[in-house]
């Protein structure tokens, strides 16, 4: 294993550059998974861009427009972090309505988002299409491990030390459901591009992990 410290913009193109040339059935269904810390809704955000400028249709869906209502979010109190662990994102909707549909043999024929949390109602978002030779973005955390279907797999790590530090105080009683993540999960260990994101403005690259 190598780390490669790498700029926060050469990280997004190297990225930009392999998605582009990966090569998939149809459309290239892409996790970038990482603690909200870590910013993963930023760095799908900053690819589409890019990708778009190398004749790539893109779509960036956040897993946070997939959460559950809150009578079940919610079930066992709003600060749970086992609730939060296992089911606070509707893995069933999330798979239904954008993965399964951008995957092999599928429509192309994505719902952006599902849920309002903030409303706590269906959002009710139209319909996008989304042409073969797509990219799809699905940013948020707790991604992987679940047996969503991902062509390839974006893992933003923090050291329990930096995740701690930089966690929004609010969010603090999230840590345990990191902590069993990277217990049982371990996403580091075989997510196809492993980023280490201690400190945003230096970024490095596991090297084995990239090259997997």
């Amino acid at each position: 294993m190598r780390i490669r410290p790498i700029s926060p913009d050469r990280l997004v193109t190297e990225l930009t550059e392999r998605l582009a040339g990966a090569d998939a059935a149809g459309r290239l269904r892409v996790a970038v998974d990482g603690a909200p810390a870590a910013g993963p809704d930023a760095l799908a955000a900053a690819l589409v861009d890019p990708l778009r400028a190398l004749g790539r249709p893109v779509l960036h869906v956040r897993a946070d427009d997939f959460l559950r209502p809150a009578s079940v979010r919610l079930e066992h109190g709003r600060t749970n972090p086992d609730a939060y662990y296992e089911g606070w994102v509707d893995e069933a909707g999330l798979r239904r309505e954008v993965l399964d549909p951008a995957g092999p043999g599928g429509s192309g024929r994505v719902l952006p988002s599902l849920w309002d949390a903030r409303a706590d109602r269906a959002s009710r978002a139209a319909y996008v299409d989304l042409p073969p030779g797509g990219v799809l973005l699905v940013s948020g955390a707790l991604l992987l491990g679940g047996g969503l279907p991902f062509d390839v797999t974006v893992h933003l790590e923090l050291s329990p030390a930096a995740l701690a530090r930089r966690t929004d105080p609010a969010l603090r009683w999230t840590l345990p459901a990191f902590a069993r993540y990277a217990d049982e999960v371990a996403p580091a260990s075989f997510a196809d591009v492993v980023v280490r994101a201690d400190d945003p403005r230096h970024p490095a690259l596991v090297e084995s992990a990239v090259s997997s």
